[in-house]
C-alpha cells in the first residue's frame, strides 16, 4: 500500500511540476505556414506591432515576406502583412548586405533587387524563428539577426573575414526605395548624412488589396564599425560623391531601382542597423528609433520582445500532460498568429492627428491607409456587435459606434467597392440584392448577390443587438425584421446535381433573383472545392457567391439556425446535409466560410458530431510544419480557428454564444484581461488518443449543466466547466432546451438572442 501511495504521489508531483514550469513560448513555431501558400509572416514582431522584421525572398508566395520554398533573399525589411492572399504588400525600404565589393569598386556590387538575389541563397537549416526574433545565414556566410520594438527594427549583420574575392571584408549595406510588389509610385527620395551615417527617405506605394496609395517614411542608423564611405545608387550604378536622390517611377511601369548605401572599413565586428518607419514623417520615424532603441542593445531588445510575447500568451494555459508536443505547438502557434495582424498604427494616422486606437486591418471599422476591397457585407458591424454584447464599453462611445453601423445599413457610399454596402435601394425595396442590379448611386462589382444578401441580413441582425442594448427599440425591431431577408433567396424546390448529372439527393437551396423578382440559376456546387473553373472572386464575371458555393452558403444564417433548419427539412436532414458537405469535399477548411459548419451540428441537437468533425480536421489539415496550413492564414484566421476549436469553445461571432466541445487537452485555463478571473474547462476521462471525444455529462460551477453552449460571462466571471467524456455519443446537449440561441422557434424553444 505504501508503495502504491508513493507512486501516486510521484505521478501527481510530476504532473504538477510539468504544469508549473509550462512556458507557452516553447510551443510557438513562427515558421508554421511559411511555405505551401500559407503566406505567414515568420519574422520578429511584437503583438500587433507595426514593425515586422524578416528576410524577404523572391518567391511567388512572398506575401508574408519570407518563404521556405527554395527562393532567394532579396532584402531585409521591417514592414509586413501576414497570411494574406493576392499580391504582396509592404516589405518597404529593404536592406541588403555585401561582405565587400570586388576589388573595392562599389559598382561591382549588385544593387538592383533582381540581380542581388544571386547573393541571397540560403539553407533552411540556418533559419531560426522565435517570438520576437528571427535569424538566417546566407550561403555567402553573412548572418542576419533581427528583433523589433513597436515601430523600429534592429538588425545585426555578422560578416565573414574575407569576401568572395579573397579580399578582407569591407561590408556594404544598401537600403532600397522599393517594396515586395515593386509598387513604388511618383518620386521616391533618399538622403545620406556622410557625417552621422544616417539614411532617411520616403516613397509612395500601392496596397495589395484596395484602392489609393500611401506614403511611408524611414530613418536608418548604423553602429559597430567605422564608415569608409557612403552614397546613393540608381539602377546598377553608384556614387560616393552624391548623397541625395529623388528618383522617378520610370517610364516602362517598373520602378527604377534606387537608394543609398553605407560602406565600412572592417567587418571584424557585427554591424547593427536600426531602422524605423512612420506614415507621418521622416522626423517621426527618427523619433521612434531614438526613443525605442537608443542604445543599439540587441540582446536587451530581443529579450524584451520575448517577454512581451510570454506575457501576452500566458493568460491561456493548458495542461500538457499526455499530449503530443505537436498539438501544443499547433495550439499556441495558432494563438500567436492571431496577434501578428492587425497592426496597431495608433499615432500614425496620416490624415489627421489622433490618439485614438488605429489599426490597419479589416478586423476594424477604419482602414488606416486606404480602403480595401469589400468582399461581401459591412462586416465591421459584426465586430462591433460582438464587442458590445460582450461588455467591452470602457473608453467607447457606443452611440457613435451605433451611428456608424446604422450608416452602413442606410447610406450607400459612392465607392461601395471599398466600404459600406452597395445595392441598398434594392435591398430596402425587394428585400434582397438582385443579380444584375441597377445601382446608379455607387460603384462596385455587380456580383455576389446571394452572399451579399446573406451577409447583409446577418449585418442587420448584429445592428439590432446594439440597438437593443442602447434602448433603440424601434431600430431593434426594424433590423431584426430585415435580418430575415435571407429567406427571399431560398428556393425550396431547387435541386443540386453534379456536373455529370448525378443528383446529390437534396432539395432546397439559395438562388439568385432578378430585379423583377424572377429566379436566376446557379449550380449549388459552383465555386465549391470540387469546382476548378468558375470565377468566384471579385471578377466582373464572378459568381453570385463569393469564394464558396451555394452548398456552403446554404448554412450561412448564423442568427437564425432554427428557421433555416426547418426549411432544410428538420434536424435529421440538416445533419445529413452537413455530413454531405464535409464527407464529399464540397467545403474546403482552408476557406473561412467552412469554419462554423464544423460546429453547426450543435443546432440540430448533435453536438457530439461537432467534436468528431473538429478532430477530423485537426491535425490532419493543420500541422505544425512550414507547409502545414491548408491555405493562406488570412491574417490569423486559420490560427484563430485552430485555437478556438482546440480550446473547445467556438464562438458564433456577433452573438453571446460559445459552442462547447471537449478541449484537446485535459484542462484549459483562460484568464480574462478585463476582470482578472480565470475560467476553466476540465475534461474527466480525457485520453490523449482521442477516443473519448463525446460529452456524457457536464457541470458548470458544480451544478449539472446540459446546454451545449456558454456565454461570455463564463470568461469574465471565471466559471468552471467540467466535462465527463466517453467513447460514444450521449444525450447530453441534445434537448430542445439545450440548443444554442437562435431566432425562430420551429425547432428551438431555447433562449433567443436579445
Amino acid at each position: 500500500m505504501f508503495v502504491i501511495l508513493a507512486l501516486c504521489w510521484q505521478i501527481l508531483a510530476t504532473k504538477a511540476l510539468e504544469e508549473a514550469i509550462f512556458d507557452p513560448l516553447a510551443y510557438v513555431d513562427p515558421l508554421i505556414g511559411a511555405s505551401n501558400g500559407g503566406n505567414v509572416f515568420p519574422g520578429a514582431s511584437l503583438p500587433y506591432g507595426m514593425t515586422k522584421a524578416v528576410a524577404d525572398t523572391n518567391s511567388s508566395s512572398n506575401q508574408g515576406g519570407f518563404t521556405l520554398d527554395g527562393a532567394f533573399v532579396t532584402g531585409f525589411s521591417g514592414m509586413h502583412d501576414s497570411g494574406t492572399g493576392g499580391n504582396p504588400s509592404l516589405g518597404n525600404f529593404p536592406l541588403f548586405p555585401f561582405t565587400n565589393c570586388p576589388e573595392g569598386d562599389i559598382n561591382r556590387c549588385e544593387f538592383p533587387k533582381i540581380s542581388r538575389a544571386a547573393h541571397g541563397g540560403f539553407s533552411s537549416n540556418t533559419v531560426t524563428a522565435k517570438p520576437g526574433m528571427f535569424a538566417i545565414t546566407l550561403n555567402n556566410g553573412i548572418r542576419a539577426d533581427m528583433t523589433t520594438t513597436h515601430h523600429t527594427s534592429l538588425f545585426r549583420f555578422t560578416f565573414p573575414t574575407l569576401g568572395s574575392d579573397g579580399e578582407p571584408a569591407q561590408p556594404l549595406i544598401l537600403q532600397d526605395l522599393t517594396d515586395l510588389a515593386n509598387s513604388r509610385q511618383d518620386n521616391g527620395n533618399v538622403a545620406v548624412d556622410p557625417e552621422t551615417g544616417r539614411i532617411t527617405g520616403s516613397a509612395c506605394f500601392l496596397p495589395s488589396f484596395g484602392s489609393g496609395n500611401f506614403v511611408l517614411h524611414f530613418c536608418t542608423d548604423f553602429r559597430g564599425a567605422d564608415v569608409l564611405d557612403s552614397g546613393i545608387f540608381v539602377n546598377s550604378r553608384a556614387s560616393t560623391v552624391v548623397h541625395n536622390l529623388t528618383i522617378s517611377r520610370s517610364i516602362n511601369g517598373y520602378p527604377l531601382p534606387g537608394g543609398a548605401f553605407m560602406r565600412f572599413n572592417s567587418g571584424a565586428e557585427p554591424i547593427l542597423v536600426r531602422t524605423a518607419n512612420s506614415f507621418i514623417s521622416v522626423e517621426q520615424a527618427c523619433k521612434h528609433a531614438e526613443t525605442e532603441i537608443p542604445d543599439f542593445d540587441f540582446e536587451r531588445v530581443s529579450e524584451a520582445a520575448t517577454e512581451i510575447w510570454r506575457e501576452k500568451l500566458s493568460p491561456i494555459k493548458v495542461s500538457p500532460v499526455g499530449v503530443q508536443g505537436s498539438l501544443l505547438t499547433n495550439f499556441y502557434s495558432g494563438i500567436y498568429r492571431t496577434m501578428i495582424n492587425p497592426q496597431n498604427y495608433t499615432g500614425e494616422n496620416p490624415r489627421w492627428k489622433s490618439s485614438e486606437p488605429y489599426f490597419d486591418s479589416f478586423y476594424y471599422c477604419r482602414m488606416s491607409l486606404n480602403k480595401g476591397f469589400t468582399q461581401g457585407g459591412s462586416n465591421a458591424d459584426n465586430v462591433l456587435a460582438d464587442t458590445f454584447i460582450k461588455g467591452i464599453k470602457d473608453g467607447i462611445d457606443w452611440e457613435d459606434g451605433y451611428a456608424a453601423v446604422v450608416k452602413d445599413a442606410e447610406v450607400e457610399p459612392y465607392d461601395w467597392c471599398c466600404e459600406g454596402r452597395g445595392g441598398l435601394d434594392s435591398w430596402k425595396t425587394l428585400g434582397y440584392v438582385p443579380v444584375e442590379d441597377f445601382d446608379y448611386k455607387g460603384f462596385g462589382t455587380m456580383t455576389r448577390s446571394i452572399s451579399r444578401t446573406l451577409e447583409y441580413a446577418y449585418n442587420d441582425f448584429c445592428i439590432s443587438q446594439i440597438a437593443h442594448g442602447l434602448g433603440h427599440t424601434a431600430d431593434r425591431d426594424k433590423y431584426l425584421e430585415s435580418s430575415n431577408n435571407w429567406k427571399n433567396l431560398f428556393r425550396p424546390d431547387q435541386t443540386s446535381c453534379r456536373w455529370n448529372g448525378t443528383n446529390t439527393g437534396f432539395t432546397g437551396f439559395f438562388q439568385p433573383r432578378y430585379l423583377n423578382r424572377t429566379w436566376g440559376c446557379q449550380n449549388p456546387l459552383n465555386c465549391s472545392n470540387l469546382d476548378n473553373y468558375s470565377a468566384c472572386s471579385l471578377q466582373t464575371t464572378g459568381s453570385e457567391t463569393f469564394e464558396s458555393s451555394i452548398w456552403e452558403y446554404n448554412f450561412f444564417v448564423p442568427h437564425n439556425q432554427a428557421t433555416l433548419l426547418t426549411l432544410l427539412g428538420g434536424p435529421a436532414a440538416f445533419t445529413a446535409r452537413l455530413d454531405y458537405l464535409h464527407n464529399n469535399n464540397i467545403t474546403y477548411i482552408g476557406n473561412e466560410p467552412s469554419f462554423l459548419t464544423i460546429f453547426q451540428y450543435h443546432y440540430s441537437g448533435r453536438p457530439a458530431l461537432s467534436s468528431l468533425r473538429a478532430h477530423s480536421y485537426i491535425p490532419a489539415y493543420f500541422r505544425p510544419t512550414p507547409d502545414g496550413l491548408p491555405g493562406n492564414d488570412d491574417s490569423g484566421a486559420m490560427g484563430s480557428f485552430v485555437a478556438f476549436a482546440m480550446m473547445g469553445l467556438f464562438p458564433n461571432p456577433g452573438q453571446n454564444v460559445y459552442l462547447i466541445t471537449p478541449p484537446f487537452f485535459e484542462e484549459v485555463n483562460i484568464t480574462s484581461p478585463v476582470t482578472g478571473k480565470t475560467a476553466r474547462v476540465r475534461n474527466v476521462g480525457f485520453d490523449a488518443g482521442y477516443k473519448n471525444v463525446y460529452i456524457q455529462s457536464a457541470t458548470l460551477d458544480g451544478e449539472a449543466y446540459n446546454k451545449s453552449w456558454v456565454d461570455h460571462s463564463f470568461f469574465t466571471e471565471g466559471k468552471e466547466l467540467v466535462l465527463v467524456l466517453g467513447e460514444r455519443e450521449s444525450a447530453w446537449g441534445t434537448g430542445v432546451e439545450d440548443l444554442p440561441p437562435s431566432l425562430g422557434d420551429n425547432c428551438n424553444s431555447g433562449k433567443e438572442p436579445e
